[in-house]
């Protein structure tokens, strides 16, 4: 068996992780040892992981692990796996915080949808990864916990909302990890720890919500640091449940397998900052379309794009529909005046608009949305993917709330620095976000592959390709685990 300080062990693929517990090479326990050495570790300088649990338990339920295996039994590919949840999502024994004084003693009595089907797969949850106050924001701080420190320069922010999950992915402490997005929250963090993050399509993993015949925009999905294992993990949150009626009914194991893929002949619209409409600090957009010339090597075919579409309406309507879906479920504790004090001004912020906002307002947000769908649909016709940056700037200061200013432009309220995910979101369309690189200080960025509705095998596809021709993920790993 291989010792439990390993760090061989937490450097395997998740794939190759699965295979190892599985082949009886590596115990569960050794890896539960060795991942908690790497969050002891490493976990105070960054601050991605929460709310754990008392190490004696954990290795009595990853011994239990490896007696199923003795006796031939194995839960799925996730046996044994230390995981940690975002703190968005109820995990049966964990608070659920949502980063915020409000909820930071509320223990949830079940499991999320997906976070059951993780725990039917083999998977020991260990703790929690932060997330900002109610998931507001792609910067992962909160009056609970604090922030989370990105893992190439700890002086500046993780990205988020996911940002937890996303460092802990860098940092080696987690094999996989999961996320949730409606502003960019699977993407935004996964370009800012040079790691993958996948946002599915609308009802590819079942998320239960209090109505669930209206379609809203946040969704939850897989990260990794690498394709094959974003793809395992997609396999197994996703899948109907009948208590969410508009999740894909597609089998899940369509996932799995080779995902290679002929690249040569590909269509890549680039669609860069929009025409001007998008401000980036400099380097972002040069950096993203110098990463495109993996693909044209592989014989793919990039053109400057445009959406066809004015990019300040989409803007508008998804400000409206966030307000609205946002700010009722809110309203809760917005209506309670000692609650209220506890919100950050953001959270107030987006009830408040919410409040304000008639049956008309939304009928009109939700009718260019769907106007907005129809021109995806035409721009599809034309390309078979569409890439867009991840973000806007590079990772900034962890004591900054938010960019104030991009390339001298104000930004206007506390999400308009990271418009560039608005598109994607309103279309319900999946997309990657992958690795682009490094700029000259270091920091990382990533670009998102952004495919037609319910193309997650497809994106999955180009993202191993582009894998296989970059690498950017073992490559350039953090410095700080270096030392």
């Amino acid at each position: 068996m291989a010792p439990s300080t390993d760090p061989a062990i937490v450097s395997l693929d998740a794939t190759a992780l699965s295979a190892a517990i599985h082949a009886g090479t590596i115990s569960c326990v050794a890896v539960m040892e060795a991942y908690l050495h790497q969050i002891q570790r490493f976990n105070p300088a960054v601050n991605a992981v929460v709310s754990m649990r008392p190490r004696a338990d954990l290795l009595a339920e990853a011994a239990a692990c490896d007696a199923e295996l003795a006796a031939g039994r194995s839960r799925g590919w996730m046996h044994g796996f230390p995981q940690a949840i975002k703190d968005l999502a109820d995990c049966a024994g964990f608070a659920t915080t949502k980063g915020s004084p409000v909820f930071k003693d509320t223990v949830a009595q079940s499991d999320a949808i997906f976070v059951a089907r993780m725990r039917a797969a083999g998977s020991i949850f260990i703790g929690k990864t932060n997330t900002p106050e109610f998931g507001l924001g792609s910067h992962s701080f909160n009056p609970v916990f604090g922030a989370t420190r990105n893992p190439y320069d700890p002086s500046k922010a993780a990205g988020g909302s996911s940002g937890g999950a996303a460092t802990a992915l860098a940092m080696r402490m987690l094999p996989v990890a999961d996320g949730s997005d409606h502003g960019g929250s699977l993407r935004n963090p996964a370009a800012f720890n040079n790691v993958l993050g996948l946002r599915p399509a609308y009802g590819r993993v079942p998320v239960a919500t209090d109505e669930v015949f209206l379609p809203g925009m946040s969704v939850a999905g897989p990260m990794a640091r690498k394709t094959r294992d974003l793809a395992a993990l997609l396999a197994v949150q996703a899948g109907y449940d009948p208590r969410v009626p508009m999740s894909i009914r597609q089998d899940p194991a369509g996932f799995l397998g080779p995902l290679d893929r002929d690249v040569t002949g590909l269509r890549i619209g680039w669609l860069g900052d929009l025409d001007g409409h998008l401000p980036m600090e400099d380097g972002v957009k040069a950096l993203c379309r110098e990463a495109l010339k993996a693909f044209e090597g592989l014989g793919a075919t990039v053109e400057d794009a445009s959406l066809g579409f004015d990019p300040e309406a989409i803007w508008q309507a998804w400000k409206t529909l966030r307000s609205w879906q946002i700010g009722h479920t809110l309203l809760p504790i917005h209506a309670d005046p000692a609650k209220r004090a506890l919100l950050k001004p953001e959270a107030a912020w987006e009830v408040e608009r919410g409040l304000e906002l008639t049956a008309a307002d939304i009928i009109k947000a939700s009718a260019l949305r769907s106007a907005w769908y129809q021109q995806v649909v035409a721009l599809f016709q034309r390309y078979d993917v569409l890439v867009l940056p991840s973000a806007q700037v590079f990772p900034f200061p962890v004591d900054m709330r938010w960019p104030a200013e991009i390339a001298g432009r104000t930004m206007d309220s506390y999400h308009r620095w990271m418009e560039v995910i608005a598109a994607v979101t309103m279309s319900g369309c999946p997309a990657i976000s992958v690795p682009a690189g490094f700029n000259a200080a270091g920091l990382p960025m990533g670009m998102q592959l952004w495919g037609p509705n319910q193309s997650e095998r497809f994106l999955l596809e180009l993202s191993q390709a582009y894998e296989d021709a970059t690498g950017w993920v073992e490559a350039r790993r953090p410095g700080l685990l270096a030392g």
